[in-house]
């Protein structure tokens, strides 16, 4: 067993007195002054031997109340000098020492306090992980972009997560940085860096939403596009036409009939040509929405019943389940219409004769889904890019017509064909 310093000291300090006792008692009990002025001595010894001993413990008490105090992160304890030059050089190195903590511990304090609110009051969303690749935390724009509450968020991989966006960033390596288009119109920039724990690497990933920003730069590129085409087209559809018309009017003798139909078959031509156009020309001067309150069954039923000649003629059922309730919501009645026609012209030319077309409505979203020919997943992501088109003799106004009146209405809106096989356009209010 270990004897402690102090321990040693006093038993040495007992020992030597005790040896000066029995040594005074053997050789001085005949001379009693000699011996009562050595037991005094023997007594001023042991008191200045006490002393000396509370002086040597003083330190110790100190440094062992520096520790505790320090264990409990209390760096508002400091110690007053006690007039002993010893101890109070170690009262003052421990003070210093305390001081430099305490601002140390308020500068950290403060830095942590205003990277916190930093986090939460950034626009781009933040997600933290722990040392296992779980989420730690998400800041509130990660929890709105996501949808979903904080509590299931947290001490989830990625993929235990099921979000379309965070299905596909379970590769994204540290440090690296990607951009990804979702659902065909949301676009992210996504950034995956680290920083040190305790001496560990954590990750941390930051993801930028980009949609209005590229669709802002994409139709401030397509409209100056298309204002330059129209107005040359236009110029010179007009003057062309003119001269047909002209021309025209000089051949009609029986013998010319061929010329005339010549000349009307341009004529005719150049009138598509300026109504193709005018169609490119819609999508850059469609009008801000002017929303009202409307019934959305109604909405849904005065197009089902515009386009069900249309879609039956093909062969093709269609069938519309409306709700009992009116569905009230703030739109564009003429643009959602211009929407839902174009939606179910698509889902129909997508059908063969057998298959089916249908209308679905709630409170939540409207659905127009098809059993059709499915979407190729490669091309998911460029459905609603500026005039893409499948169809080998389509232009992509149509979608991109119904983007642009679906982004100013605020409404989210996808198109995909899910596993069950069916192809869904979904709008949510």
């Amino acid at each position: 067993m270990k004897i402690r310093l102090r321990t040693k000291f006093l038993l040495y300090i007992v020992l030597i007195h005790a040896a000066l006792v029995f040594l005074i008692f053997k050789w001085l009990q005949e001379n009693k002054l000699l011996f009562i002025v050595s037991e005094v001595g023997v007594l001023l010894s042991i008191y200045i031997a006490v002393q000396i001993y509370r002086a040597f413990g003083q330190p110790s008490q100190f440094i062992s109340s520096g520790i505790e105090a320090i264990k409990d992160k209390d760096f508002t304890i400091k110690f007053v000098p006690t007039g002993n030059q010893e101890v109070d050089t170690l009262i003052a190195v421990y003070n210093l020492m305390i001081d430099q903590l305490r601002l140390e511990r308020t500068q950290q304090m403060e830095k942590q306090f205003f990277l916190e609110e930093l986090i939460e009051a950034s626009p781009i969303a933040i997600l933290i992980f722990d040392f296992d690749g779980r989420i730690a935390s998400a800041n509130p724009r990660a929890i709105s972009l996501l949808d979903q509450p904080a509590a299931n968020l947290t001490g989830k991989t990625l993929p235990q997560i099921n979000h379309p966006l965070l299905n596909q960033l379970s590769d994204v390596e540290t440090d690296e940085a990607k951009t990804l288009k979702v659902n065909g119109i949301q676009t992210y920039r996504i950034q995956r860096s680290h920083f040190m724990d305790r001496g560990f690497r954590r990750s941390f990933m930051l993801i930028e939403e980009l949609t209005n920003e590229i669709l802002e730069t994409e139709k401030q590129a397509y409209s100056k596009v298309i204002r330059m085409m129209a107005h040359e087209v236009n110029n010179s559809i007009g003057a062309i036409n003119s001269i047909l018309n002209v021309t025209k009017t000089y051949l009609e003798e029986p013998d010319q009939e061929d010329v005339q139909h010549a000349v009307q078959v341009a004529i005719e031509r150049n009138d598509r040509l300026n109504h193709f156009m005018r169609r490119f020309a819609d999508v850059v001067r469609l009008p801000h929405p002017h929303k009202k309150p409307a019934d959305l069954t109604e909405v849904a039923h005065q197009a089902f019943r515009l386009m069900q000649p249309q879609v039956e003629a093909k062969g093709v059922a269609f069938q519309y389940q409306r709700p009992t309730q009116p569905i009230l919501v703030a739109v564009d009645v003429e643009q959602i219409e211009q929407v839902l026609v174009n939606v179910i012209k698509n889902a129909t030319e997508a059908c063969a004769p057998g298959q089916t077309v249908e209308l679905c409505l709630d409170e939540r979203q409207l659905i127009v889904r098809d059993n059709g020919q499915p979407i190729h997943s490669n091309l998911e992501t460029s459905l609603f890019n500026p005039f893409f088109s499948t169809k080998p003799d389509g232009q992509g106004i149509g979608l991109t017509l119904t983007r642009e009146i679906l982004l100013n209405h605020g409404f989210a809106f996808s198109l995909k064909t899910n596993e069950d096989g069916w192809t869904a356009f979904v709008i949510r209010f």
